[in-house]
């Protein structure tokens, strides 16, 4: 029997890569998709590229009548809304939220960082980190996932390994990464004008960004230790991608080739990380896929550890991991819907 499923804020970036990805899931059904901004309209209109794919019309978020008749529920909408709806959905739907609602163990973490109080924080420890890579069976046993932000997932992927491994020392750890304009959202702003994007690079909500406690979280619990970073994002004029380069020091003496294969060993069972030996991760090489390209050299002169991972920000940092998740959550074949190869050029 396919698996009923919901997208709650299917206008945005996100919410249509979701589509987009779900409609080639041979277990899976769409029944609902709702988007309050553009409600009433035919699917194929909100997003050009699945006309004839997809014959939906968009709808309001009834959330009774998604309860009824929907076994998984994807939430798409901007972070503080998902742990509204999550408990009027009830306790038998399976729900990924691809905002920051869930991601975190300690309510007071999020109300620090998201200036709010959480509003379910019981769900909490109820929720697992949606990082197939780092929780693949907590994330199996759970019905509530915080899907990763975008930067995490590059930022982790490269990092965790080394400190799993005790490679690096887990202080002094400095993640420096750029993004495409798209993981700004759809709406409309100065800041994502093609006029001030174009021909230029910037950084943005330095020291302060709300990804960094959720590397933290997340690097600590591999450490057994806390665990401060360095994070600094940029935007970068183009659409898709994210690559993070990560600066780490070595706790012993490491050389290049021991490094690479820390990474071998650590990812040689992932179906979506792709370990480069010789080359260097691009954002081109994993463009609308599910892919990270990860890589790593060590300085020995400078005596720093650079790894460095490139992925699309809203397939595997949003919407191809949030299905990858709902695989692991409904026993379908991790890679289900996801095994395509990325665009090329």
């Amino acid at each position: 029997m396919e698996t009923r499923v919901s997208i709650i804020g299917a206008s945005g970036y996100g919410g249509g890569e979701l589509v987009r990805l779900l409609v080639g899931h041979p277990g899976v059904t769409l029944v609902h998709m709702t988007a309050e901004s553009r409600k009433s309209e035919a699917y194929g209109e909100v997003f050009p590229n699945l006309r004839g794919f997809v014959p939906h019309v968009t709808e309001e978020a009834d959330l009774n009548a998604i309860a009824a008749d929907s076994d998984v529920v994807f939430i798409a909408l901007p972070n503080g809304i998902a742990m509204t709806m999550v408990p009027k959905l009830g306790p038998r739907m399976k729900v990924v939220d691809l905002g920051a609602d869930f991601r975190f163990h300690d309510p007071a973490t999020y109300a620090r960082w998201y200036k709010a109080a959480h509003a379910c924080p019981e769900l909490l420890t109820e929720a697992a980190y949606g990082q197939p890579e780092l929780h693949r069976g907590r994330i199996s046993a759970s019905r509530i996932v915080g899907n990763p932000g975008c930067y995490p997932t590059a930022a982790l992927i490269a990092i965790a390994p080394f400190l799993k491994a005790g490679a690096v020392l887990s202080e002094g750890i400095i993640v420096d990464a750029k993004s495409g304009v798209s993981g700004a959202g759809r709406g409309a702003s100065l800041g994502t004008h093609f006029s001030e994007v174009n021909e230029n690079v910037k950084p943005y909500n330095v020291v302060g960004h709300r990804h960094t406690p959720e590397i933290e979280q997340e690097l600590s619990g591999v450490a057994g230790a806390p665990v401060a970073v360095v994070f600094t994002p940029h935007l970068i004029p183009m659409t898709r991608g994210i690559l993070a380069t990560v600066y780490m020091r070595p706790a012993r003496a490491l050389a290049t080739a021991e490094a690479e294969q820390i990474l071998v060993d650590a990812y040689a069972s992932e179906p979506f990380v792709r370990v480069l030996q010789g080359g260097l991760p691009e954002t081109k090489a994993t463009y609308g896929s599910n892919y990270c390209d990860v890589a790593v050299r060590v300085d020995s002169h400078a005596g720093v550890v650079i790894a460095m991972a490139a992925l699309d920000n809203l397939v595997k940092g949003a919407a191809g991991q949030a299905i990858q998740n709902m695989n692991l959550m409904c026993g379908f074949p991790e890679h289900e819907g996801l095994r395509e190869p990325p665009l090329y050029p």
